[in-house]
């Protein structure tokens, strides 16, 4: 392209060389106060103040990218030898490469600082905070790879040897890391599928039941009801049946099993249980309490209470607060809660 065009004007010529840079300037000018006077002005406008500082951010490098690429098609016209044009065009890609790459670098940050905590502030979990520094990390790195690669194809330089050696030792550092690996990628599918959030209440695969006080990036932590902390490889998390008590509903079932002894009327014994449910205000009236004669027991009839509360958290204040309004009102009617008696015959041998 550079040959196309010094041989439309012709080598040697120093006049137009110039006029080619000025003109290239001017072009430069012209989209610069475009940029301020039109576009800028326009998203002055609007609600937010996003746009104006991606146009401040690549304002400047446009005009500059003006500029080299008026050096660029010029210096061929100034009489220098083809090895010269040729280093001088190479050097001036090599600045316009850099121009951007710093200029890629800071709408990285307006993406990450501005827009990015926008998107997910909707969200409660602390995994959030975590991955925006690694996404921003992930960004910059993406960038600096991306100007090595055109910066060698700039200059010709051969980089098979180069990704040998980085493939060995990549494959060294992620060999020795798969552990870490594991728990970030775990932590990545448990924000990206969302089974709980922070202060949902959940029970593992192994019976540990607690609230989710942190989700990070390697691990979530669990408080146990014995106010201990539980830190769980988020690998583990990622690959565990886990029972959500929050979700998709908060309400929780309590179960009061409870046996009578032989005798004893069925009908006030439901009724009586049914007293007893609607006597805790924690207990919710839909869905209703039900009792249920389950069968006839080696020294009881067994009954079953079923109940609902609006929270897990508050599922064993409940059952004690029913258990104590059993006992009440079973005194009250007299109806009694057998023990196992067991009946032994001793035999004389004569």
């Amino acid at each position: 392209m550079l040959n196309e065009f010094i041989n439309l004007f012709g080598k040697n010529n120093v006049f137009d060389g110039f006029v080619v840079f000025f003109l290239f300037c001017l072009i430069g000018l012209l989209v610069n106060f475009l940029l301020e006077k039109t576009l800028l002005g326009f998203t002055r406008k609007t609600k937010t103040d996003i746009d104006d500082k991606i146009i401040a951010v690549v304002k400047k490098p446009l005009y500059f990218s003006f500029v080299l690429a008026g050096f660029y098609f010029a210096i061929g016209m100034f009489g220098i030898s083809a090895g010269k044009v040729t280093f001088s065009a190479d050097i001036l890609k090599t600045m316009a490469l850099l121009i951007w790459t710093l200029a890629g670098f800071r709408l990285s940050k307006i993406l990450m600082i501005d827009i990015a905590p926008k998107l997910v502030s909707k969200t409660k979990t602390k995994l959030d905070d975590e991955l925006l520094p690694l996404a921003k990390n992930m960004i910059n790195l993406i960038l600096i790879f991306l100007f090595l690669g055109v910066f060698f194809m700039i200059w010709n330089i051969d980089i098979a040897p180069l990704l040998a050696s980085a493939g060995i030792a990549g494959f060294a550092i992620a060999f020795a890391s798969k552990d870490t690996l594991s728990n970030i990628f775990g932590g990545l599918s448990v924000y990206a599928d969302k089974p709980f959030k922070v202060g949902n209440r959940i029970k593992l695969d192994d019976g540990n039941i607690g609230d989710v006080v942190e989700i990070g990036l390697r691990s979530t932590r669990i408080k146990t009801f014995d106010e201990t902390i539980l830190v769980i490889p988020n690998n583990v998390i990622a690959n565990s049946k886990i029972i959500n008590y929050d979700e998709p509903k908060a309400n929780i079932k309590v179960k009061i099993p409870i046996g009578v002894e032989y005798g004893t009327d069925i009908e006030l014994v439901k009724k009586t249980l049914l007293k007893c449910a609607k006597n805790v205000d924690l207990i919710l009236d839909n869905p209703a309490p039900g009792v249920f004669f389950t069968d006839h027991g080696d020294f009881s009839l067994n009954f079953l209470l079923i109940t609902w509360v609006e929270s897990p958290y508050k599922q064993f204040t409940a059952k004690d607060k029913l258990n104590v309004q059993i006992n009440k009102e079973f005194k009250k009617a007299g109806i009694e809660i057998p023990f196992p008696i067991q009946t032994i015959y001793k035999k004389e041998i004569k």
